[in-house]
């Protein structure tokens, strides 16, 4: 979808990042490993990939040691670090300036917003820490470019992921906290990626390897894209969406908008087997042996009737206006500012005790998190999709 784009602007691409120094956070995830992979080819002159998972990190280098092309940059390193502790700002201090810097760390699940604690930890590393580290960097590489990635479920969020990443946006352009950072900032949100990291259909990859029921659930459509297509959104984005903007893929919701229902019958296809449709775990789990032996596959269709669900996905929220930005396959919306009143550091007096376990702070609450999100985005108190079930509980 976006090869074009990137063709068209390949020299434009090459003049703003052939010999750069690039720093990419949380880049050892499918999405930023997909956009490091895209970069490279434009050869920077440095690629420093900061990410917890160090096996996620092995496994990038393994796969660009292993590459058809050389790996054509003078100083690539990846480092197993928290984007948001001391041993980042001193690595950034120390190996800075940076001319390009992109964050891709987040917690990204909806299945993470079960409870108190795990909304808590979203709320670390989606706002707070990505606060700190915009200050980190205007001390170290005041002049760099910086982009840090959203997603679509922060457009009307209905969900705790979907609404801090929305206050992430907030963040990344209040002057408050971009102060001091002269290059331009900007944003993406995208569909959903196909096969990435804890993906649905990955997970339909792993049952059929297992000799497992797959599972999706009823009346849910969404985007899809690539993990090719991903780093062409986050590259194209970084580089071309204007100052203060979050980039959009031109999607047509008629015509890219797909029920779940139906990807998943596709791919059982694909993968040569008929769907045997279940709506029982146990019926669908008890079916396995017999169904595959007629070459069907059983797949359970479960209720969307979890915390956080969204029937379907949007990138342009209430308020915002789509704009051309010169690309055929991406627009941006541009930041509106805090509609609403409210003060991003006033929430973050008020996170930090949580976050911290300050003496005396309370115990985390959804109940109160969410009133926290209310200051700054208050329909997010009535959108919000809250249930006794979590996706834990589902196949």
């Amino acid at each position: 979808m976006f090869a074009a784009d990137m063709r068209e602007r390949a020299g434009d691409i090459a003049e703003r990042v052939r010999g750069k120094r690039i720093l990419a956070i949380g880049a050892a995830g499918s999405i930023g490993s997909n956009t490091v992979q895209t970069l490279l080819g434009f050869r920077p002159a440095a690629v420093h990939i900061v990410d917890q998972n160090e096996n996620a990190l092995a496994e990038l280098v393994r796969q660009l040691r292993s590459a058809p092309e050389p790996l054509q940059v003078e100083d690539f390193r990846t480092l197993p670090l928290d984007y948001g502790a001391a041993a980042t700002r001193q690595l950034m201090l120390a190996e800075g300036p940076y001319d390009r810097v992109l964050n891709f760390a987040a917690i990204k699940h909806v299945r993470s917003e079960k409870d108190g604690f795990s909304i808590m930890q979203m709320f670390d590393t989606n706002i707070v820490k990505q606060a700190r580290f915009m200050g980190w960097l205007a001390e170290s590489s005041p002049q760099a470019d910086y982009f840090s990635v959203s997603t679509d479920k922060a457009a009307n969020p209905v969900s705790f992921m979907g609404a801090t990443k929305r206050i992430m946006e907030h963040v990344l352009f209040d002057p408050a906290f971009s102060q001091g950072l002269a290059g331009t900032i900007n944003s993406a949100r995208f569909a959903n990626v196909a096969f990435s990291n804890g993906s649905l259909p990955q997970a339909w990859q792993y049952r059929l390897e297992r000799g497992e029921p797959l599972a999706c659930p009823k009346d849910i459509r969404r985007y899809f894209v690539s993990l090719e297509e991903s780093g062409h959104i986050c590259a194209l984005a970084s580089l071309f969406a204007p100052d203060r903007t979050i980039a959009i893929p031109d999607l047509d919701p008629v015509e890219h908008l797909r029920p779940l229902q139906e990807i998943a019958e596709a791919f059982l296809h694909h993968s040569g087997y008929e769907p045997a449709l279940y709506d029982s775990e146990d019926e669908a789990k008890a079916a396995m042996a017999r169904d595959r032996s007629k070459g069907r596959w059983p797949l359970l269709l479960t209720p969307a009737d979890t915390g956080g669900e969204k029937p379907y996905e949007e990138f342009v929220g209430e308020g915002e206006t789509a704009i051309e930005i010169g690309l055929s396959a991406l627009r941006a919306v541009g930041w509106a500012g805090l509609r609403h009143g409210g003060s991003i550091a006033r929430l973050m007096e008020q996170m930090e005790p949580m976050i911290t376990g300050a003496p005396g702070a309370p115990r985390p609450d959804k109940e109160q998190l969410k009133s926290l999100i209310g200051s700054i985005e208050p329909g997010f108190l009535t959108a919000h999709r809250d249930s006794a079930l979590n996706l834990d509980q589902r196949a």
